[in-house]
């Protein structure tokens, strides 16, 4: 039996689950546009581990949610994350933002899902899965375009999920573009972690850091 911490601080949603063999059985999240996330993360893992009558003994790993989001809520989940693989020698789990965003997605019939993180201004973080749930494109940070993703419309329905699908909405007219309001959350984290568990899919604790899309920021506060 596998039990899994899964933290979710990409975003304003802070989100924490307990996943047992992928599914999970217990939850806690808040979403506040204040990022309070260094005041209610380590409360709502209290909360889902008395919840749930376990305690750290039970644990068999910690996955958090590895980016691209924000800066500041990244660390914070991260730095949570290995301080509990320390202290407890668990292995740490990684899950990308976006992936489990796009999860939301799965078994709405469409041929691609677009998971998109609000970036600012036009910006966006972005990439494409198809109906299969395979990752067919990279993750970039780009700005929406009347022309973006429109290859993907061309090919069949597609659902552009998250807090940059506004964005999205105000630019792109192809009838086949679907736009859904979504945050991420600990909930999709299950059963990717789960997989990624049993197969000892584990990051380093020591040198792992979150996916920020450093590179890109820099040069548009440049410009």
């Amino acid at each position: 039996m596998t039990m899994i911490l899964n933290l979710e601080t990409a975003t304003t949603n802070c989100s924490v689950s307990i996943a047992k063999n992928g599914e999970v059985i217990a939850l806690r999240e808040d979403n506040s546009p204040n990022y309070s996330h260094s005041e209610q993360l380590h409360i709502f893992i209290e909360e889902v581990m008395k919840g749930t009558s376990l305690s750290f003994k039970d644990i068999s790993a910690i996955a958090v949610s590895k980016g691209p989001g924000s800066y500041t809520g990244l660390r914070i989940g991260v730095s949570a994350a290995k301080g509990l693989c320390f202290s407890l020698n668990l292995p740490l789990i990684s899950v990308p933002t976006l992936e489990s965003l796009a999860r939301q997605g799965y078994g709405k019939n469409y041929d691609f899902i677009i998971p998109l993180l609000d970036a600012r201004r036009m910006e966006v973080y972005a990439t494409v899965f198809d109906v299969a749930g395979n990752n067919i494109r990279d993750t970039r940070a780009e700005i929406i375009q009347k022309e973006s993703f429109l290859e993907y419309a061309e090919k069949g329905r597609v659902l552009l999920i998250g807090d940059g699908a506004e964005k999205c909405r105000e630019l792109l007219e192809h009838p086949n573009f679907t736009f859904e309001s979504a945050l991420p959350t600990a909930v999709e984290m299950g059963e990717v972690s789960h997989k990624k568990f049993k197969a000892s899919n584990f990051e380093n604790v020591a040198y792992f850091e979150p996916f920020y899309l450093k590179d890109f920021v820099l040069q548009g506060k440049k410009s």
